[in-house]
Parts: C-alpha cells; sequence; structure tokens
C-alpha cells in the first residue's frame, strides 16, 4: 500500500537509487497558500547536517522539490488549484556500486528477503522502496499538511528524548559520537506533543486516534514501539496514581491525568503526547561499509511530526 489517508491523501513512490522519490497529495482546498519555506525547513531537518551519527549521503543530498502539478504562483506565493499537487524530489548522491554484492544476499533485519519473497524479485539497491531515503517525500508532504493545521492553531512538535539508556543533552550527543567512531548503531525514543487540537478528534472502537497515530508511526522506517501518555511506564503505577495527587481526586484535564490528551480512542482537548521507539539501524559501517547512520531515531524527528500531521489533517478533513 503507498497511499496514506483517506479524505486527505498521500501517495508515496520512487526508489532510493532511483531517478528520485516523490509523492502526490490530494484534499489541499482550492486557494490554500503554501510556503516553500517551511518544506525547505522540515526537508533541511530531516538532512541532519550537522548532527552527529548521520549518514554521508543525508548531509549532501540537496533534497530540491520540483513541483510537477496542483501549485500555481502569483504575487511570489505559491497557490494550490485544488487538484492534485504532485512532486518530487531527484537522487542525487546515490551509490548503487555500494549494493553490488546485495543483488544475490540478504541482509539481517532488512526488507531484502521479505520482498523477494513477495515479489519475487527487488531493487537491491541501497534497500530500493524499502530505504528511508523515501522518507523525504513524506517530510514534504506532511510540511504542507502542518500548514493546514497551523492555520487551525494546531502545532506538532517532535523531538529526540533518548538514546540508548542517556537522557541527557551533551552526553547523547558524545554517546552518538563514540557509536559513530565504533561503526556500530544504537536505537532511540523520538516524543511529539500535539497542541491546540479540539476535543472529539477521532472515532470509538477501531478507528481510535491512538490507533491511527500508532499505525502512521508505525510505517516509519526502524520504529519499533508506540506509547502514549503514561504508557509503559504506567506499569510502576497504581491507579490510584491516576486518580489522586495528594489525596485530593486529579482533574480529569489536569497533566496528572497523563491520559495522553486521548480518552476512548478521541482527543479530550488537552495536549496529545506520545512517544516512539526507533532500533538500532541493522545495518552498521564496521561490518558492511558503506554510509549509514549511526541511530535512526535522530533523523526520524521530523518524520514523525510530518506523519502525525499527516494523521491529523486525514481526521480533521473527513469533519
Amino acid at each position: 500500500m503507498n497511499t496514506f489517508g483517506e479524505y486527505f491523501s498521500f501517495t508515496s513512490f520512487g526508489e532510493s537509487h532511483g531517478k528520485a522519490v516523490g509523492g502526490v497529495v490530494d484534499g489541499v482546498q482550492a486557494g490554500t497558500l503554501i510556503s516553500l519555506d517551511v518544506i525547505r525547513e522540515m526537508l533541511a531537518r530531516r538532512s541532519g547536517r550537522g548532527l552527529p551519527g548521520v549518514s554521508p549521503r543525508a548531509a549532501v543530498e540537496p533534497d530540491q522539490v520540483e513541483w510537477l502539478s496542483g501549485v500555481i504562483e502569483e504575487g511570489g506565493q505559491w497557490v494550490a488549484l485544488g487538484t492534485p499537487i504532485a512532486f518530487l524530489i531527484r537522487n542525487q548522491d546515490a551509490r548503487s556500486q555500494d549494493y553490488a554484492w546485495l543483488r544475490h544476499s540478504f541482509r539481517p533485519g532488512h526488507a531484502d528477503y521479505t520482498y523477494q519473497a513477495k515479489y519475487g524479485l527487488r531493487d537491491y539497491r541501497g534497500g530500493g522502496r524499502a530505504s528511508a531515503r523515501e522518507t523525504a517525500a513524506r517530510v514534504a508532504a506532511g510540511a504542507i499538511a502542518k500548514q493546514l493545521l497551523a492555520d487551525k492553531g494546531i502545532t506538532i512538535r517532535a523531538r529526540l528524548l533518548q538514546v540508548g539508556q542517556e537522557t541527557d543533552p551533551v552526553k547523547i550527543e558524545q554517546l552518538l559520537q563514540a557509536v559513530q567512531a565504533a561503526g556500530d548503531s544504537i536505537g532511540g525514543i523520538v516524543g511529539c506533543v500535539i497542541e491546540g487540537l479540539p476535543a472529539g478528534v477521532g472515532e470509538p472502537l477501531f478507528d481510535k486516534l491512538q490507533a491511527r497515530l500508532a499505525a502512521a508511526m508505525m510505517s516509519i522506517n526502524g520504529c519499533h514501539g508506540f506509547d502514549y501518555g503514561f504508557g509503559f511506564d504506567s506499569l510502576a503505577l497504581h491507579g490510584s496514581d491516576l486518580y489522586e495527587k495528594d489525596g485530593q481526586p486529579v482533574d480529569v484535564l489536569s497533566p496528572q491525568a497523563m491520559s495522553g490528551g486521548i480518552a476512548g480512542g478521541i482527543s479530550d482537548g488537552t495536549t496529545v503526547r506520545f512517544r516512539c521507539l526507533f532500533k538500532p539501524a541493522a545495518t552498521i559501517r564496521r561490518l558492511y561499509g558503506g554510509r549509514h547512520d549511526c541511530c535512526i531515531a535522530v533523523r526520524a524527528v521530523p518524520v514523525v511530526e510530518a506523519m502525525t500531521a499527516l494523521t491529523i489533517q486525514d481526521f480533521l478533513s473527513s469533519e
């Protein structure tokens, strides 16, 4: 499945070492102003330039968006036409020769074998469609969704919370440098908050807000876990911790309630909070050579924001 969303949809295309990756966004109303600066800023964050542990390829890919349809420039501003917005981002620094040995080999922890088993063939160059290079298109599409949400007073912010067992930002950077120097990889956790989301977003039972967010996050390369509110930390709590503070009942909408802004699968009007766990990268330079991130979570931050924006905008577009 290469299309995400029903009422506000994004279709992704392209392979890691093909000519380009790109997408088609449908559901943007005619006359909507689109800031290219917002899109460039999110793509620059995804590149990870200047951050420790980032693939050298990511640091040099220009990631310039070429708009194919759905927008027109008027008065120095880009305006949506109300038709599908198609764009592509050309791959400029692919080194397919680095992956020639994979033509007849499968790497542990990758989609090499499963793609071959499902389709009977695969693009072995850099992982093809399963490569995180595809997330550049997600970020561009998500940047459009973020702008639509910002017009409604809804903001989405994600950040790197933890790498390995380390949570201090300075020590995280030192840890990443050490792991990169060793040619190894390490896992991390990205946290995200949605502010300004009104109460009532989400559906009971089988289309809960947290279920849709979880599906979106788990579609990101290397994401192996999702929780919201207290999440797995609630293992250390009792029911009274959720309902009482200093012997007094906790207000259902107070920060102490820590439902994560969601109850019964529906937003309650407070800040929505969730976390995503990213595994250590399966390909490590010490064994395979090449150019690889030592921590997927570092560059996943804007991807988490993008997938969150696409999820929320699809919900709101259905109303």
